[in-house]
């Protein structure tokens, strides 16, 4: 079945998965998250993967509408879309074999915050905010979040956006760490499917590597995630791409990695 909250665009070795509710600033029911999932499923030897959002926002966030607000059980309904459709999907992100990319322009918020900075490298548009706002409406953060924030930008600022609920503009999300780059909003889809394209242009299995060990190794003790990155690197050394790599280090070339 097509989807209908996503649209998807193979780009070369890029796979574009675009955020398609503008009218709603792409505010994200469960299903557009197992759309989402499908679609990660489905990259057909895609080397990367960019996710971007329809219009002038990313996603402000999870869509109740008709949803958990309406429930006979909010909780229930609330806790069921969390387990069954959103958490799945960020955790298929983390352990994806490729890279990702986010593009963000206006709000990414809650649940559209945490699949943002899901990617390997955000890149924000000058227009783009970062925000958990659950404790506005007398919630806790979700997605992730918890998680994921203190690692980025500390404890301290994780706090202060958790508790006071406020926007983080693109420009302090940059000085923050947690954005790799913020652009004029003109110029954000080129330069974020520059970075996934050239993403998708390296060692594609070393490139999977490194992104699953570095997530593990933040879970794990100083000898474990030493012993992760010498069983990833003799699996990489028998690979095509760490030969290519090697050889053309001694010939003075640049490499052509394939992905293999």
């Amino acid at each position: 079945m097509a989807p209908v909250n996503i649209r998807t665009d193979r780009r070369g070795d890029v796979l574009v998965v675009t955020l398609d509710r503008p009218d709603r600033l792409n505010a994200a029911p469960p299903a557009m998250f197992e759309e989402i999932a499908a679609a990660l499923r489905e990259r057909d030897g895609a080397r990367a993967v960019l996710v971007q959002g329809a219009g002038r926002a990313f996603c402000s966030g999870a869509d109740v509408a008709g949803g958990a607000l309406s429930a006979a059980d909010p909780g229930a309904a609330t806790h069921r879309a969390l387990t069954d459709s959103y958490n799945p999907t960020l955790a298929m992100i983390a352990d994806l074999p490729v890279p990702v990319v986010s593009a963000v322009r206006g709000p990414a918020a809650g649940i559209g915050c945490s699949l943002a900075l899901a990617a390997d490298f955000c890149v924000a548009g000058d227009t783009a905010y970062f925000l958990q706002a659950f404790v506005n409406i007398g919630l806790v953060p979700d997605g992730g979040a918890s998680w994921m924030l203190p690692r980025l930008i500390g404890r301290p600022r994780a706090l202060r956006m958790m508790m006071l609920g406020e926007r983080v503009p693109a420009a302090t999300a940059l000085d923050w760490g947690m954005v790799h780059d913020v652009v004029p909003d003109a110029e954000l889809d080129d330069a974020a499917f520059a970075l996934a394209e050239r993403l998708a242009a390296g060692p594609t299995l070393a490139l999977g590597a490194i992104r699953r060990q570095l997530h593990a190794a933040q879970n794990a003790d100083y000898a474990a995630a030493m012993a992760r990155e010498a069983d990833n690197q003799r699996a990489m050394r028998g690979t095509a791409d760490a030969v290519e790599g090697g050889r053309a280090f001694l010939e003075k070339r640049k490499p052509a990695f394939r992905g293999n």
